[in-house]
Formats: structure tokens, C-alpha cells, sequence
């Protein structure tokens, strides 16, 4: 009834929380969430004497899945197709549940479950939610050339890693796509939905609502014919449809008697992006680990070596690896500890918020869909731990601590990325880091604390490299030439979460108070060849 409609939203309302898609941390909070349903509506039924059958099925289902995902453990949810099942059960088939449960005491056992998720801190998806996760699962088939058919088979790279999606789970992803006006995706995911349904029983989606998002789809990509076609078949097993038939005589109209003998065109899929990346395919390329060789003579320069060049280091020096010249780029290894990791991410955890990016002309800080992220940043006189990485950055890059910014903790959620960028503000971006008044950042320094099972590479796509996370180490690299101009080949993306979960650290350095610690060089193009190494600079 529409009051106990309203009942659960005024209930479940303030447990709302969009957002859970962009990190991890907030979507293994939800694992036991499925938990909580199955005991309360076994209760409920219990209370109406098995009153429905139907509700009983829904927590039997319930009670499977989450005995699979326990089995798993916490990884249930860090592969994207079952993080995106898990959002969908819990927007969708709740709904349904939510119908089911129309008795006086209803209400009891709904509220149960909301005590239950409020005292362990477990917010419910919303559409949002749901949208961003089938985003998700789109920007990682195109970046790692995913099949279709394989995802809905709940299968990654050949690799059975998740269950299989139903005709109406390949629905949502196609409708999710057409609300953002993709209708390459739109067409891949409706047409899988239709090969889904041909093989249900019972079917989970109507026929009919597949054909029109599949009609328009082919109308986008210039197959008008094709799309005629279909919504000729839409008319006759839906005559009473909206759309319909006022959609056949568009499409004819549209075509005005041409082409309308011989055979339908085939089905051309044509992939056309807008986003503003214009390095889009060398960007994916570099994700999926196609970086061009380098230059033989180039790669017999790298080394490692032992950095001593401070007192302290004497005694206990730190391992480069020097990953390229010009411009400088070195791997830290074996940097940060197992447990100064477990305590930044314990303090970190709590205040994880959704990241965001500096707008170019105001200088404020705003999400964006090209940063799907939760971050915290820890203040060194937080607890020990945090200052002593603090110094040791120092000791890492001989670059003053006092004016760089605190350091930031980010978990990536499904498909987690960060599209190309630089970390320098540059020439027209005045009022960028104007607040701070400690220059621009001169040094990026970047702590990898977990190791994704695939993906999530740094990659800088001028430079055509790519450094893939290996846990315990610290990627660094110069972001101002040694005259103080921003390096535009230091451009580089964060590659999204395949599979896997990503923590990450960061501390950005500033040009304030670094004038004796990395000073001018005597030429214009003058770098550093090691990492504070002044004497060997050329």
C-alpha cells in the first residue's frame, strides 16, 4: 500500500547513502547487510505464521547469497560484477520485498533492520548507487576490452570470478547507459539482454521494454531501418504500448520511403567518445600494460641503488629504483610497513569522504565524474605513526615537509580511477592552491598500500609508462623543472580497479621553503639524475 511505501522510505531514509560505489571500504560494510533481511523477514514470517511463501523465497535467497559472499570473505565485493549484483539486489529486489510486507506488523521488522544498520554503521544504495556501479562495469570493459558476453557470464579475462547476470541485470546496465546518452553500451548491453532472455525461465525482464531502448539505440548509431524493425516487432507483441506505434511512423517518416527494400543493415556498433581526453586510447592502452619499449639505450641508464646521502641514512638507507631520467621517476622500496599501513587506513577509514578535484577557474574543490575515489587526510600530530612518514619523506626526497600537504588517504571503489591530470596548477589556473600561500607543488610522492589483483597502474601517457602498484612501495617524481615550470610530461591518470582493492597515500610538496633544497639549476633544461642528489645533477 502506498502508507507502507511511505513508512519504509521515512524508515530507510536516513540510511540512504549514495556515494558507496566510489570506495571499497563503504561496500564491505554492506556484506552483512543481506544478513540482517533474511533474519528479519524469517522472523516476520514466523510472526504471520508463514503467512506468504513468496517472502519466505526471498529470504531463502538472501540467506544463499550471503553464505556465498561469507565463504569469500571481504573480496565478495572487490571484483565489480558482484559489487554490482550486491548494489542491485539491495535497491531493486528490496522494492519487491518491500510490497510483499503489507501487515500491521511490518513496520516492526523493517524498523529492526534499521536499528540494526544504524548501530553498525551500514548505509543503504541508492539509485545513484546503482548507476554509478553499471558505470563502473562499462569504463572497465572498454579499458581492459572486456566481452559482453563474458561479464554477464560473470566472467573477467576468461576467469570465473562472479556470478551470472540475469536478463534483467544486463537491462540495468543498458538503461543506465542510455540515461547517459551512451548508446554504444546501451545497444552491447540490451542486446545481451535479449540472448539472457531467450533462455529464461521465468523471464526476468518484459521483451517489450527491452526492444524500444534497443530501437533507439540502433536509430543513434544510424541504423534506422534496423530500428524500424524492431519497433514494428515492439507493436505487435505490446499493441497497447505508448510509444509505439507513434514510433513507427517516426522511423518511417524519417527513412521517407528510402531504403526500405533489400535486406535490413546489419548491426554496426560505433564507439564515439566525448569526454575530453583526447590521449583516451593511449590512456587504455597503457592500462591494459601495452607500454611501446623503451629506448635500449634509455633502459641500460636504470638502476638501483642504495640512497645514503643524510646521517641518518648512513645507517639505515633506503632502496631506489630509478624508473626513468628525464624526467626523473623512482620506485621507493619497501618504504612503509604492514603496520604503519593497518594504522593509517584504521584512521583513515572513519572520515573517508568522496574526492574531489580543484575547479580550474574558481580554485574550489567539487566531486567529479572522473574521479571515482573516497579520500582523508591525516594531520602528522594525529599520532605517531603519520609523523614518522612524514620524516621520512623528507629523508626519501630532501624536500622541506613544513609546507607540503597533509597526507591523503584514498580507496578506490568500483572501476576506481582518475582520469589524466597534472598535480601542478598550471599558468592560467591562478587561483589554485592561492589559499595556501606556498606555491605551487613541486613533488608528488605516492605511497602504494595495497596491491590490486589487476589494474589500478599509474600510468603517464606523454611519456608512454606505466608503473603498476606493488604494496609496501613509493612512486616519486618531480612536477616543476628545476626553473620552476611546470613539467606538462608529468600529465598521468590513476587506471581503474579491475579486480582487487587499491589504498593509496599521497603527499603533494610545494615549492615554498624548497629554494636550498632543490635550487635553480645553471641551465635551462638542467634535472636531476638522482633523487636530492645535487653533486650529479646535469
Amino acid at each position: 500500500s502506498l502508507q507502507m511505501r511511505l513508512l519504509l522510505f521515512s524508515l530507510l531514509l536516513p540510511l540512504a547513502g549514495a556515494d558507496l560505489f566510489t570506495a571499497i571500504a563503504d561496500m564491505t560494510k554492506m556484506l552483512g547487510s543481506e544478513a540482517d533481511i533474511s533474519t528479519e523477514i524469517d522472523r516476520y514470517i514466523a510472526s504471520e505464521q508463514a503467512r506468504l511463501d513468496r517472502l519466505k523465497k526471498f529470504a531463502d535467497e538472501y540467506s544463499t547469497r550471503n553464505a556465498e559472499a561469507a565463504d569469500v570473505g571481504p573480496e565478495f565485493v572487490t571484483n565489480p560484477i558482484n559489487a554490482y549484483l550486491l548494489i542491485k539486489r539491495l535497491t531493486s529486489e528490496w522494492g519487491e520485498v518491500e510490497k510483499i510486507m503489507k501487515q500491521n506488523e511490518a513496520p516492526l521488522f523493517i524498523n529492526n533492520i534499521t536499528q540494526r544498520r544504524i548501530e553498525n554503521d551500514i548505509k543503504f544504495p541508492k539509485e545513484e548507487d546503482l548507476s554509478g556501479a553499471a558505470t563502473a562495469l562499462l569504463r572497465l570493459q572498454d579499458t581492459y576490452k572486456l566481452d559482453t558476453h563474458d561479464l554477464a557470464d560473470g566472467k573477467i579475462m576468461s576467469d570465473k570470478v562472479g556470478e551470472e547476470m540475469s536478463a534483467h541485470d544486463c537491462f540495468e546496465v543498458g538503461r543506465s547507459a542510455y540515461n547517459n546518452r551512451d548508446y554504444y553500451h546501451t545497444l552491447m548491453w540490451m542486446q545481451e539482454a535479449m540472448i539472457k532472455l531467450e533462455k529464461e525461465e521465468p523471464q526476468t525482464v518484459e521483451e517489450s521494454e527491452i526492444l524500444e531502448y534497443l530501437a533507439y539505440s540502433l536509430y543513434q548509431q544510424g541504423n534506422v531501418r534496423r530500428a524500424l524493425s524492431l519497433t514494428q516487432r515492439l507493436v505487435k507483441i505490446a499493441p497497447t504500448h505508448p510509444r509505439a506505434k507513434g514510433n513507427v511512423k517516426w522511423y518511417e517518416d524519417m527513412l521517407d520511403g528510402k531504403e526500405m527494400e533489400g535486406e535490413i543493415p546489419p548491426v554496426i556498433n560505433k564507439r564515439t567518445d566525448n569526454d575530453g581526453i583526447p590521449e583516451r586510447d593511449a590512456y587504455e592502452a597503457l592500462c591494459r600494460g601495452e607500454a611501446e619499449p623503451m629506448d635500449p639505450a634509455e633502459e641500460k641508464k636504470l638502476h638501483c641503488y642504495l640512497k645514503r646521502d643524510r646521517p641518518f641514512l648512513k645507517l639505515a638507507p633506503i632502496k631506489v629504483e630509478i624508473l626513468r631520467h628525464d624526467p626523473l621517476a623512482v620506485l621507493f622500496k619497501e618504504i612503509i610497513s604492514e603496520h604503519e599501513i593497518s594504522v593509517i587506513k584504521d584512521l583513515a577509514t572513519p572520515r573517508l569522504r568522496r574526492a574531489t578535484v580543484q575547479n580550474s577557474v574558481t580554485g574550489e574543490l567539487e566531486t567529479a565524474s572522473y574521479r571515482i575515489s573516497k579520500s582523508a587526510w591525516l594531520k602528522g600530530e594525529e599520532h605517531p605513526v603519520i609523523e614518522r612518514v612524514n620524516q621520512r619523506i623528507d629523508l626519501m626526497t630532501n624536500l622541506e615537509m613544513e609546507t607540503a600537504e597533509e597526507l591523503q588517504i584514498a580507496n578506490y571503489g568500483l572501476g576506481g580511477h582518475y582520469d589524466p591530470h597534472y598535480d601542478f596548477a598550471r599558468k592560467e589556473e591562478k587561483n589554485a592552491f592561492k589559499s595556501l600561500g606556498t606555491g605551487n607543488r613541486i613533488a608528488t610522492v605516492l605511497f602504494y598500500m595495497s596491491q590490486p589483483e589487476r589494474g589500478g597502474a599509474t600510468v603517464f601517457n606523454t611519456l608512454g609508462t606505466a608503473v603498476f602498484p606493488t604494496k609496501l612501495d613509493a612512486l616519486f617524481w618531480y612536477n616543476l623543472k628545476r626553473n620552476g615550470e611546470g613539467d606538462l610530461r608529468t600529465r598521468h591518470a590513476a587506471c581503474p580497479v579491475l579486480l582487487g582493492v587499491k589504498w593509496v597515500s599521497n603527499k603533494w610538496i610545494h615549492e615554498k621553503g624548497q629554494e636550498f633544497r632543490r635550487p635553480c639549476g645553471l641551465t635551462e633544461d638542467a634535472h636531476e639524475r638522482y633523487v636530492g642528489d645535487l653533486e650529479h645533477n646535469e
